[in-house]
């Protein structure tokens, strides 16, 4: 009678473990949402160092971001470093560098905990940069990193604030973290050991690929070392990212599911002070769980198994004290956090969770439904197979979010030259046969984007006499904005409406305006009011460009060093001055704008059609056609729209709307200097570009 009753239990936890795979699939990624998450991410870096203006440093994509995950708190990591310095750990290793062009540091970990070091320059003399950061001890200057971490943050914007190793920013989509780091392209001999452990997770090639690639330093010491505020910490974020991308699916998502029980569980309810675990930990659980072997079969029925396996290996940690580095054991991460009664609390908390079995999982609210339905409807079939937990276009949203919003980290300064040179390097990668097909997609998007950019800096950057001269010139600007249509989605056209506009070319405006809102009415548009029959049937089988071209309306990011319409000159140089890259407009918001200043020279009537018809998307839509978060600029606009047609009191109104609106695209300076222009009476100053 116990075997039978053991044996049942085993089915109900195994089609439990099953509806939860099912419900991460849907809050984490199927395995080729998150594929091409990745491939996306990888491509973007690829462009970003490729296109850097300065050669001598490097970005990568870190975090859990780079990793494959979109959940709420998915920070975006950057590392950054300087290319023309490099670690070594070994004076012998000096023989592979050009010492008259890159600059040596020695680590010296004889007096550091395991995982830190200290940084010897080996010539001061040459690289008196380098001495502003550095301190000196018994006749040779180590860098420190507390000055270093003092001098990044000195030279970003004020709302970058410190965060461990990073400068912070905290922005409407999530965090922004840059860890200004150095390079090392050898391994550290105190992670040897990782190498020798590495039997039958990840495989060989990917151990040699993670060796080869070395690791990094970012400026942190540890607090409880001889020297905490000049020591360095050994980072291996991109051996991790390759360890992440090692795993399979339901290694991904047992990895995600305990980022949700930190988050929704642990941690729920606590200040940051009082968050002693955090992401690190239960990555680095996986890490070891997989790679001890403990769990032979990582599969949806086992999932809620392989959860309680990392879990108790976390509350082992916890009860000990020690939280061993996956590459260095040595380096115990919970010494300088987890201790004394804290740790105590901590191991109370975590064994009545113990306690209550997987029960507790009902207290996380992404994944509680997914148990409960298996409870209530124990007989109910459950698939598993990932690639028909979303539909084509559930899949399609995300794939155009992902390409449409992550957008290229590319220079402050852009001139012609830089234009050139990414349109280069666009050529060189094209055709690739390396390129994955979300990559090809990706790299489609930069394209556009690169082009629609020559385009209007064409524009603004040359002043040519000649007439001749000038109607090529400006033939070719058109030429690349009928392109950049091609490579994007259909709203790329606004872009070449913007641009008949700034050229006097109202009638060209109006007959792009009037065709994208034809477009835009077609119930295939992947809008919030899809219809997803229609949109199967019309575009089943076809390729995601020309789903692109033809379904994807997307909002409009008007970089705020380039001009594009004169009316919004103010709300661009608003933004500028409060760091703000890109001003965020909603298509159909930038789409009347435009209806409106092109019929208030051909026909005044139309133009207060065109206006009514924009005041009531900017008072009554509810998110379908506008995003709510850019409520400030529509606002905004309307306000604009309404002074240029001559009604100052409806223009006051919306102005003081718009500064009511959560400030996402930073134009608060705009709008008073605004407000108070319509209290003067003065009409909108337009700037002919």
């Amino acid at each position: 009678m116990d075997s039978i009753r053991s044996s049942q239990t085993t089915k109900a936890i195994q089609r439990i473990s099953e509806s939860v795979f099912v419900g991460l699939c849907h809050k984490v990624g199927t395995s080729q949402l998150v594929a091409m998450r990745r491939d996306v991410v990888d491509l973007r870096d690829m462009v970003m160092n490729r296109g850097k203006t300065n050669k001598d440093q490097s970005v990568m994509i870190s975090g859990s971001y780079r990793e494959g995950f979109r959940l709420k708190g998915s920070d975006m990591d950057f590392m950054l470093w300087h290319n023309d310095q490099r670690i070594i750990w070994e004076l012998s290793q000096s023989q592979y560098y050009d010492t008259n062009r890159q600059s040596l540091i020695l680590c010296d970990c004889s007096d550091s905990p395991p995982g830190f070091t200290l940084l010897y320059l080996l010539s001061p003399s040459m690289d008196r940069d380098m001495l502003w950061v550095s301190v000196r001890v018994n006749n040779r200057y180590y860098v420190s990193s507390s000055k270093y971490r003092q001098i990044y943050l000195s030279v970003l914007s004020p709302e970058f604030i410190p965060h461990g190793p990073c400068a912070t920013l905290t922005t409407g989509a999530g965090e922004i973290d840059n860890a200004y780091c150095f390079v090392c392209d050898f391994w550290p001999p105190s992670a040897s050991s990782w190498i020798d452990r590495c039997h039958s997770w990840p495989q060989p090639h990917v151990v040699d690929d993670i060796v080869k690639n070395g690791c990094h330093f970012v400026a942190i010491g540890h607090k409880l070392g001889n020297h905490e505020d000049h020591e360095w910490r050994i980072s291996f974020s991109k051996a991790e990212h390759k360890l992440v991308y090692a795993m399979n699916h339901c290694q991904f998502l047992t990895y995600g599911l305990l980022k949700l029980f930190l988050s929704e569980i642990i941690n729920n309810g606590l200040d940051d002070a009082d968050k002693l675990l955090c992401s690190y930990h239960m990555k680095t659980a996986v890490f070891w769980v997989i790679q001890q072997n403990t769990i032979p079969h990582w599969c949806p029925q086992n999932l809620l198994e392989c959860f309680w396996v990392c879990f108790k290996l976390i509350l082992k940690w916890v009860y000990e004290g020690v939280c061993p580095n996956f590459f260095i054991p040595g380096n115990n991460m919970f010494l300088s956090k987890i201790h004394g009664v804290k740790q105590h609390q901590l191991n109370i908390r975590l064994s009545e969770l113990y306690g209550k079995g997987l029960a507790f999982l009902l207290h996380s609210p992404s994944i509680r439904s997914y148990i409960i339905d298996v409870l209530h409807n124990p007989r109910n079939s459950i698939c598993t197979d990932d690639h028909t937990l979303i539909s084509e276009v559930e899949f399609d949203r995300y794939l155009f979010n992902e390409l449409l919003n992550d957008r290229l980290g590319t220079p402050d300064e852009w001139d012609i030259q830089i234009c050139i040179k990414y349109l280069h390097i666009i050529e060189q990668m094209i055709g690739s046969p390396l390129l994955t097909q979300y990559q090809v997609l990706k790299l489609q998007t930069i394209t556009a984007f690169v082009l629609q950019k020559t385009a209007f800096i064409l524009h603004m950057e040359t002043f040519i006499p000649d007439n001749k001269l000038r109607y090529r010139a400006d033939k070719i600007s058109c030429h690349m904005m009928k392109l950049a249509a091609r490579f994007g989605c259909f709203t790329y056209m606004l872009y070449l409406a913007m641009y008949y506009y700034k050229t006097f070319r109202y009638m060209e405006v109006l007959s792009i305006t009037e065709m994208i809102i034809f477009k835009s009415s077609h119930p295939s548009v992947l809008g919030s009011n899809l219809n997803t029959e229609t949109y199967s049937e019309a575009l089943r089988g076809r390729s995601w460009s020309t789903k692109m071209r033809q379904a994807v309306l997307g909002d409009i990011k008007l970089e705020n060093k380039i001009h594009y319409i004169g009316e919004l000159i103010p709300e661009q140089q608003s933004a500028l001055q409060n760091d703000r890259s890109y001003l965020n407009v909603p298509a159909f918001i930038l789409l009347f704008m435009l209806e409106i200043l092109c019929y208030t020279h051909i026909d005044t009537r139309r133009a207060q059609r065109a206006l009514n018809r924009l005041q009531t998307l900017v008072h009554y839509d509810q998110g379908l056609l506008t995003d709510l978060k850019d409520r400030d600029i529509s606002w905004q606009i309307l306000g604009i729209c309404q002074q240029v047609t001559g009604n100052l009191q409806a223009a006051l109104y919306s102005y003081q709307q718009s500064r009511r609106q959560k400030p996402t695209n930073k134009i608060r300076t705009a709008t008073e200097m605004r407000i108070q222009r319509v209290c003067q009476g003065i009409p909108v100053i337009k700037v002919y570009l």
